[in-house]
């Protein structure tokens, strides 16, 4: 027996054979584990365990039968002959379709796993975006690819044409897709967001001027999922997107805008907004996020009740939304240490012919007013800002 594995072994046709063999063993045992882990809820713990083996030893045994057929070793009648007789059982319809079905499970299982292995970078970034995108595109791809593969060939196994059922199908197809049209439109769309990197999953997106705003969750070809601020979930077909507005490409802006009184030196106001620009650029915990340094861009608007000064941050995606709530913070401490008012409401109300002059004020008590704000601190935030978006944006966008 020894010589004649030894001969056989030197074919290369035989290594192949077991190779492939093996596979199938494999994929059957697969097949196998995962039914028994669907019935683990109906059955006795000890059953489950005790028919586990029982089945590796099937497996094992049915391997070593067809192995030796294969290589063709009759001076082992017993496996020999059961690895014939299995061979003849797989050639019928209900082991090919066994077959099909196992290997089936396998490249899904395999697909997952290797999706899985497949982790982007912490850092948001173009290609963390693209990577998290594409992975769920190719996934799903595959899977659709695996299930009709799989389903043509089991077809096949059973005796139907397959040659002709695809051309009933195509008929089929194309009358259906005359009434179909959204769901093609919808597929073409998304195949160039993805195509062009419009946007991907990570990316702040305002759709179809304002109307959906949120987080990218989901993308594939025929739809986006995006995350609204409250948590809301907004499934958007893809041929439905007309315009998208990307909060988080490449880089982002914070417009640092503060109002002040028409009674306050405006140059004394512009050194406040210029030195806490400065100063927030040079802070080694916020100047990781900016892409250049800041803009002063002084006077912009004459308003109703106050004057408005603005300054432009360029930032890094996703970053403007942290900056410009510490930018809030330590301005207006800044313009407290300098005495600088900022606007509060006043309305002037008329009785008869005499204006009345109304100002909404507090009272002072104990530890208010200036003691107060010169105790605070600017260059550290009692509670960091979060780095979330602001709700201001999605609700002023809808």
């Amino acid at each position: 027996m020894l010589d004649e594995l030894t001969f056989q072994l030197q074919k290369p046709q035989v290594w192949l054979s077991l190779a492939l063999t093996l596979i199938v063993a494999y994929a059957l045992y697969r097949f196998g584990r995962r039914v028994l882990r669907v019935l683990e809820r109906h059955l006795n713990a000890r059953l489950v365990w005790g028919l586990k083996w029982v089945w590796l030893a099937v497996v094992a045994v049915g391997w070593l039968a067809v192995a030796t057929h294969v290589a063709y070793l009759p001076s082992v009648p017993v496996l020999f002959d059961l690895g014939q007789d299995i061979l003849n059982g797989f050639r019928n319809s209900t082991g090919q379709v066994l077959v099909i079905l196992a290997l089936a499970l396998i490249a899904w299982s395999l697909i997952g796993s290797l999706s899985g292995r497949i982790v982007a970078e912490e850092e948001f970034n173009r290609r963390t975006v693209r990577v998290q995108t594409l992975k769920g595109v190719v996934e799903s791809t595959l899977k659709v690819v695996v299930v009709i593969i799989s389903v043509i060939a089991g077809l096949q196994a059973l005796g139907v044409d397959a040659s002709s059922l695809l051309a009933g199908v195509s008929v089929l197809g194309l009358a259906v897709g005359f009434g179909a049209q959204s769901l093609i439109k919808d597929v073409f769309t998304g195949f160039f967001i993805l195509l062009e990197d419009q946007y991907g999953v990570g990316d702040v997106i305002t759709v179809n001027t304002g109307q959906l705003s949120g987080s990218v969750e989901r993308l594939n070809l025929r739809l986006t999922v995006i995350r609204a601020l409250d948590g809301t979930v907004h499934i958007v077909p893809n041929g439905q997107i007309q315009t998208v507005s990307v909060s988080s490409k490449d880089w982002s802006r914070v417009v640092a805008t503060v109002d002040v009184t028409y009674t306050a030196n405006i140059d004394d106001a512009l050194r406040v907004l210029n030195g806490v620009s400065r100063e927030l650029h040079a802070d080694p915990e916020w100047g990781q996020y900016f892409l250049d340094e800041p803009d002063i861009q002084g006077v912009t608007q004459l308003a109703p009740d106050g004057v408005t000064l603005r300054a432009l941050f360029k930032v890094q995606p996703k970053s403007q939304y942290a900056l410009g709530r510490e930018f809030n913070r330590r301005i207006k401490i800044a313009m407290d240490e300098a005495g600088i008012e900022i606007p509060f409401p006043q309305r002037t109300i008329t009785l008869g012919g005499t204006p009345v002059e109304v100002k909404l004020t507090r009272e002072k008590r104990a530890g208010d007013g200036a003691d107060t704000r010169a105790a605070q601190e600017r260059h550290h935030a009692p509670v960091p800002p979060s780095l979330s978006r602001d709700v201001e944006e999605e609700e002023g966008g809808r």
